[in-house]
Formats: C-alpha cells, sequence, structure tokens
C-alpha cells in the first residue's frame, strides 16, 4: 500500500518517538514534537505506540490512499475530512482506496499527528523512521514531504473502526500556558531580581517557533551578575565556553528572549542556560501557537520526578483506555 501526497501542507514530515543515543554525536532525539499525540493516534489504529507517522504543523497536507486504511488524525483540532466528509479527531475511521483525506482551518493547538494503520514503513535510519531535516536524515528522503511523494505503509492488524479517546486523554494546554522549569547550572549567573522577574513575568511565543525551539519575548531582561568573562566566552554576558545543552534547556542570549531546545536542537554551544522545562510538559510546546501567552513555574527536582511518574501514569492510562 502507498499513500499519495497530493498536497504536502505547509510542513509535513514522517516522525516516531526518536532516536536516542546520538546526542553526543551532534545528532538530537528528534521525532515527534508531541508524544503523547502520535502514541495516542498509533493506539487508536492498531499500532506499536512508537510506529512512524505524520507531523503536520498549521496547515494538514491532501493524502491520497491507493488501499483501504484505517486512520486516527490527534494532537491540534484541525478536522479531518475524507472526500470532503468530516470525521471526529481522537477516533479511528476508515479511508477507502481512491478516497481523499484533507483538513479543515486550524481550530486551535499547532501541530496534528496523522497514524495509518501498519505505519509509515520508510527506512530505518539509526534506529528510527523520523524525519531530521537539517541532517537530511530518516523521514522519506531525509526531507518534508512534498507533492507527488508516495508513501509506504506497512501491513497492520486493523482495529476496530470507531475507537475513540474521550475528552479527559485529549491532553490540551490551559491559558495562560504553565510550563514547569528546573533552575539550572548557571541559574546563579542572573541577579536575584531578574530570577524572580523570569518566573513572575508573562511571556508570549514569538514567530520563532519551530522543531529546533520556540523563543519567547515580552517579559523583562535579565541581568547578569558582574565577572570577568573567561578566556573564549566573548564580551556578552550570556554567553559561556562551550557546554552541552540539555533537551528542553532554556537559552537567553543577550539576556532578552529566552529559547526552549526543542526535538531538533543542536546538542551543544555558547549560550547560558537559566534552566530546563522538565520532561513531561515538553509535549505541551509543540502545540503552541505563535503569541501563546505562558508563565514559567520553578519546581525543584522532587516536583519534576512527580511530575513524569504522574505522566507516565497517564500513558498506562491512554494503554488501558484501548486495550
Amino acid at each position: 500500500m502507498a499513500i499519495k501526497v497530493v498536497h504536502h501542507g505547509l510542513a509535513t514530515t514522517v516522525q516516531d518517538l526518536g532516536r536516542p543515543g546520538y546526542f553526543h554525536l551532534g545528532i538530537p532525539v528528534g521525532g515527534a514534537m508531541d508524544r503523547y499525540a502520535l502514541r495516542a493516534a498509533n493506539l487508536l489504529v492498531g499500532n506499536d505506540e512508537g510506529a512512524a507517522g505524520l507531523e503536520a504543523v498549521f496547515i494538514g497536507p491532501k493524502l491520497e490512499f491507493t488501499e483501504d486504511g484505517l486512520v486516527a488524525v490527534t494532537g491540534a483540532d484541525m478536522p479531518a475530512k475524507v472526500d470532503g466528509v468530516a470525521q471526529p479527531g481522537w477516533t479511528a475511521f476508515k479511508v477507502k482506496a481512491g478516497q481523499t483525506l484533507t483538513f479543515d482551518f486550524l481550530k486551535s493547538g499547532a501541530r496534528i499527528y496523522i497514524a495509518v494503520s501498519g505505519g509509515i514503513d520508510v527506512p530505518v535510519a539509526l534506529g528510527s523512521r523520523s524525519t531530521y531535516p537539517i541532517g537530511a536524515l530518516g523521514g522519506y528522503k531525509g526531507r518534508p514531504l512534498a507533492a507527488g511523494d508516495e508513501l509506504p505503509v506497512g501491513k497492520g492488524s486493523l482495529a476496530a473502526e470507531g475507537r475513540s479517546l474521550r475528552e479527559k486523554f485529549r491532553r490540551a494546554p490551559s491559558m495562560p500556558v504553565e510550563l514547569r522549569v528546573l533552575p539550572g547550572l548557571y541559574w546563579h549567573r542572573v541577579t536575584e531580581e531578574s530570577q524572580k522577574n523570569f518566573f513572575a513575568d508573562e511571556w508570549k511565543v514569538a514567530n520563532e517557533a519551530d522543531r529546533m525551539g520556540y523563543r519567547f519575548k515580552g517579559g523583562r531582561k535579565l541581568d547578569f551578575v558582574e565577572r570577568e568573562q573567561p578566556f573564549g566566552a566573548g564580551s556578552d554576558p550570556s554567553n559561556i565556553v562551550d557546554s552541552c545543552y540539555p533537551y528542553g534547556s532554556i537559552q537567553v542570549p543577550g539576556g532578552t528572549e529566552p529559547i526552549i531546545l526543542h526535538r531538533d536542537a543542536v546538542s551543544g554551544g555558547g549560550y547560558f542556560m537559566v534552566g530546563t522545562v522538565i520532561s513531561a510538559d515538553m509535549d505541551l510546546i509543540g502545540q503552541l501557537q505563535p503569541h501563546t501567552p505562558t508563565r514559567f513555574v520553578e519546581v525543584t527536582m522532587e516536583e519534576a520526578l512527580a511530575a513524569r511518574k504522574a505522566r507516565r501514569a497517564a500513558l498506562d492510562a491512554l494503554h488501558v483506555a484501548l486495550a
């Protein structure tokens, strides 16, 4: 079976849960920006939760099916249509051979996840089918989809059409969004007043928001504790001698606009980091549109670990609901 790409949307890529284990070589984890949504879509159509699907941002693709398939669309609210007939979100529905899957305008969120029974069967690269466009690695020929592409689909055991997830399983960010942050190794580099302001201020997602990172603006500029810059760090007080970047870390170049490093971010560089967004909140970032009001909330390591445990419990509940 193959799916023909009639129109690629804005930026549609093949993604799974990523390729951990190569960050020390400069190859990011990658994978779906909203892993929860991809997992849910896969489970709805009877796939393994880590099967490759499609991630589309802001505008959905137009896809023609050459054989019957079971499809689920999760994540953002961007209603799917089969030959113009609206289909429910977070629900498994059938697309017959010769029919076309399209999408309505985006209503909320930023990214949808399209799972097809059997999964998108592109070649595995370093243990993953995820697309890393900057490195031309994985996915469909190492790039976002384009009109005329034909996506191979694996053979899957068709799950029941109509399987659906109730509203409580459809995770979406509240407004204003709250992102929990664990202060980092360079937290002492900013003044106490700036530390308080960072968490007190309301920030907004800037237009520069993609798979590499999300920039935020609108809060007060950070003031740095005076020091003599070490050799190689440059004159800007936000510069440091090169350091590794944890996934989810927050850079603030020049002390002005925080940048949260996401799935396709680089693994190191010369900007200091105020802290790291906890793993339990990283999926939410992938659903934020530009101008979304956001607050950073300081947490302790104990609170971060408790949130991770709660996140694991939510995933277990998802599996039970679709068992």
